[in-house]
C-alpha cells in the first residue's frame, strides 16, 4: 500500500494573494482542513495548509509560503498528497486506491468473478466495476446484501450476488 495518497490537484490561481483552485479526490472536501501537513508534488515536499474552502465543485486552498499569483501559477497541475498514517478510517471504509486490483469471489461458491478496475461514486451507493477473465465488465453495488467482506491484506473481496446480478 502506498504511503502517500492523492487528495488534491491544483488547477489554477485564485485571486492575487497565492490562493489556488484545486480538484479534490476525497469523499468530503471539508475533511481536507483536518490535515495540518500536506505533501506537495512528486517529491512530496511537506507544506502547511493555511485554509481550504469549498467553491462550487472545487476547493480554494491557501498553502504556507505561497503568497503571490505567480507562485500559485507555477503550481498549476501539481498533485497534493496526504500521508496514509494521518488518516483514521471508520470500520468498513477503505481508500479506493486500495480496492483497485482486488480479486472478487462469490462468498458461497468461491467462483472468481474478476478484478476491481474502478469504483464509481456518482450513485447513492458506490458501484464496483470489475473485469472478468473473458474481458467482460461486471458491476455490483456496495450494499450489505452484496458486499460481504473486504480483506485488503489478502487482496480479495467476497460478494453474495443478488439473483440476476451477473450473467456468467
Amino acid at each position: 500500500m502506498e504511503k502517500y495518497l492523492e487528495i488534491l490537484e491544483i488547477t489554477k490561481p485564485h485571486g492575487l494573494k497565492g490562493e489556488m483552485r484545486a480538484k479534490y479526490y476525497c469523499d468530503d472536501p471539508d475533511e481536507i482542513e483536518e490535515f495540518d501537513t500536506l505533501y506537495l508534488g512528486a517529491d512530496k515536499k511537506p507544506v502547511k495548509l493555511v485554509s481550504c474552502r469549498l467553491q462550487k465543485n472545487m476547493v480554494v486552498i491557501e498553502l504556507e509560503g505561497i503568497s503571490t499569483i505567480e507562485e500559485a501559477q507555477k503550481l498549476a497541475g501539481t498533485l497534493i498528497y496526504i500521508d496514509r498514517e494521518d488518516v483514521e478510517l471508520d470500520e468498513d471504509v477503505w481508500f479506493i486506491r486500495d480496492l483497485i486490483g482486488l480479486d472478487v469471489f462469490d462468498v458461497d461458491t468461491g467462483l472468481h468473478y474478476g478484478t476491481v478496475e474502478e469504483i464509481l461514486q456518482n450513485a447513492p451507493t458506490d458501484v464496483y466495476c470489475i473485469r472478468n477473465t473473458e474481458g467482460k465488465q461486471l458491476l455490483f453495488p456496495s450494499i450489505p446484501e452484496v458486499l460481504i467482506d473486504v480483506n485488503i491484506s489478502e487482496r480479495k473481496i467476497l460478494i453474495g450476488p443478488l439473483e440476476g446480478l451477473f450473467d456468467i
